[in-house]
């Protein structure tokens, strides 16, 4: 947020800007008096000549510093939009004006130039990945289908492993929907304990292939939020939960005030790595050890959870287990 220059600062550098002018006043008023004393001329008709000179310059220096603090209010005004169009840019009243007009219109160009190129091939990117996860959705189905034709160990761990696949597309697509300029979000008033139980289906079968307990308190009332997304966030918690807890069990509670919680009695998380789990890609110790950590899990939960005006408090004790408390009672950013 830009704030306005003091008129005190303003007004100091108006005179630093003149300084050369006022000290060459100054000089031609001391050379004056130097030849007004050496010809013996009249005191009085020197102080009448330097009073006329003061009053001159200081009308003269008060139109000027007018026309300087609107110029500067009028460039500080438009900072904020300078960046997308150069409409409210003051005509330029001198040649050096003139050349840094140029140079900034120049720079402007080239700056368009630059955003239509990034946004070209990002467009191209987005439609491949976009188009590619789409596609391997084909495969992954009919697979699926073929390991559950026949219901023995060897398809039971080979459909766990299909189910990570599938969340990572479903990830790539988030991610994607994400870093688009235009998001889909549907804000409106959604019953909690469906946007809860709807993650929890989800990962039902890793829940019983793990022998994970699930322990889920009473959830009611409603949040006003987008449910594909809000949902996107629970399931990323419950599948780093279940990732991380080797046995024991997870908790799914609320709190007063529209907390979410969701616990687990995993190998928690060591508390160097608690400040920056959010980061993009950064995994961690416990992403050290598990090769197949993209650290973006929890990074696309923080940037789903600002955009919904939602906040996320992570703790953790390292072989205890981790506490992820979700606040749901703010107004989404989008509507505010």
């Amino acid at each position: 947020m830009n704030t306005q220059t003091s008129f005190w600062k303003i007004l100091w550098a108006y005179f630093c800007q003149r300084r050369k002018l006022l000290a060459l006043l100054v000089t031609l008023a001391a050379i004056s008096g130097f030849l007004f004393a050496v010809y013996h001329l009249e005191k009085e008709a020197y102080l009448y000549m330097l009073l006329l000179w003061i009053v001159t310059g200081l009308i003269a220096a008060a139109v000027d510093f007018g026309l300087f603090y609107g110029r500067h209010r009028r460039l500080e005004t438009m900072k904020a939009s300078v960046l997308y169009s150069l409409s409210e840019l003051p005509d330029p009243r001198n040649l050096l004006e003139e050349d840094y007009d140029g140079a900034l219109r120049d720079l402007f160009c080239e700056k368009q130039r630059i955003e239509s190129a990034a946004d070209k091939e990002r467009s191209a990117m987005v439609e491949y990945y976009t188009l590619w996860a789409h596609q391997i959705k084909t495969p992954i189905a009919a697979m699926r289908l073929l390991l559950q034709s026949e219901d023995i160990p060897a398809n039971r761990e080979l459909l766990a492993e299909l189910f990570r696949i599938e969340q990572y597309v479903e990830m790539v697509l988030s991610y994607l929907r994400l870093e688009s300029p235009s998001s889909d979000f549907v804000i409106q008033h959604y019953p909690l304990e469906q946007i809860v139980r709807q993650a929890v289906r989800k990962y039902a079968p890793l829940f019983i292939r793990k022998k994970i307990r699930l322990e889920m308190g009473e959830i009611s009332g409603t949040v006003l939020t987008d449910e594909k997304w809000l949902c996107f966030v629970v399931e990323q918690i419950l599948s780093n939960s279940l990732k991380y807890t080797a046995k024991g069990s997870i908790t799914i509670r609320q709190e007063p005030g529209k907390v979410l919680v969701i616990e687990d009695t995993g190998i928690g998380i060591a508390p160097e790595d608690l400040p920056r789990i959010a980061e993009k890609g950064f995994t961690g110790l416990n992403g050290r050890e598990d090769k197949r950590a993209t650290g973006l899990g929890l990074y696309l939960c923080r940037r789903v959870l600002k955009s919904l005006s939602h906040k996320m408090e992570i703790t953790s004790q390292v072989g205890k287990g981790t506490q992820v408390r979700l606040m749901l009672d703010s107004m989404p950013e989008i509507w505010q």
